[in-house]
């Protein structure tokens, strides 16, 4: 198993009070990380995972906000900053979406999944970037979808599809825009996690991945000798590759 030298960093997993988010925190608290629980509801649950994480021996705090609002985003780093200091890795987990075809899906549902993805990780990462650029030092990983890298959408979903290949695309030109400022920006994009609630005939390897395969993948760009790996997409999908969308 990997696990990269987080003794001292800081920690922000967006979404991480259930899902990937909240194993992908309490797999950063396993590697030294003080980590913030971020929520924008479901209070029981952060704090749930919040004392999962101090058992493990990490710091830990909630952070609330509506991360597809900028006074929202504000408020939760500064929560963050009071507690535990600036926040030194960002992983963008946030993505809502909607199964169903693209025109039976409201134009407000549409927003949302598109807000969700592409605003939320657009807002967190400019609101943590400054801090990051100071300390010359910084990892940020978005969530991605493994059909944003083969350019592929399903008239099912398909905000989730378009707004995951923005995430693609904002993740490359920010490792570019932070190429000196020792930050590196980087996705995880995986295909269909063991949580899902519906599987597909098309399971590579016979099975979902499992949250350890997308753990895995975001701590391989926390390690310290990844540090010249920015602007990489790493799809955690088995081999996927569907013969028709």
């Amino acid at each position: 198993m990997i696990a990269p030298d987080l003794d001292g960093r800081v920690a922000l997993v967006t979404g991480s009070s259930k899902g990937i988010g909240r194993e992908l925190l309490l797999s950063l608290a396993d590697c030294g990380a003080d980590v913030a629980v971020h929520y924008r509801s479901s209070d029981e649950r952060a704090r749930a995972v919040a004392e999962s994480a101090r058992e493990r021996g990490a710091d830990a705090t909630l952070a609330q906000g509506d991360v597809t609002d900028p006074d929202g985003v504000d408020d939760l780093f500064s929560t963050v900053e009071a507690d535990l200091g600036s926040v030194d890795v960002l992983v963008n987990n946030v993505g809502p979406f909607a199964p169903d075809h693209w025109e039976d899906i409201s134009f407000e549902r549409w927003n949302a999944v598109l807000h969700g993805n592409i605003n939320g990780t657009y807002l967190c990462s400019k609101r943590a970037l400054p801090g990051m650029r100071e300390r010359e030092f910084g990892r940020i990983v978005n969530v991605g979808y493994a059909s944003s890298e083969k350019g592929l959408v399903n008239p099912e979903n398909a905000p989730y599809f378009i707004a995951k290949a923005g995430v693609l695309m904002f993740t490359r030109m920010l490792a570019a825009d932070t190429q000196d400022d020792g930050i590196t920006v980087n996705a995880v994009s995986p295909y269909v996690v063991e949580n899902s609630d519906a599987f597909p005939d098309d399971l590579p390897r016979g099975r979902p991945a499992r949250f350890e395969d997308v753990t895995q993948a975001v701590r391989f760009f926390l390690d310290e000798d990844s540090d010249y790996l920015s602007g990489v997409n790493v799809e955690v999908d088995g081999g996927w590759l569907p013969e028709t969308v």
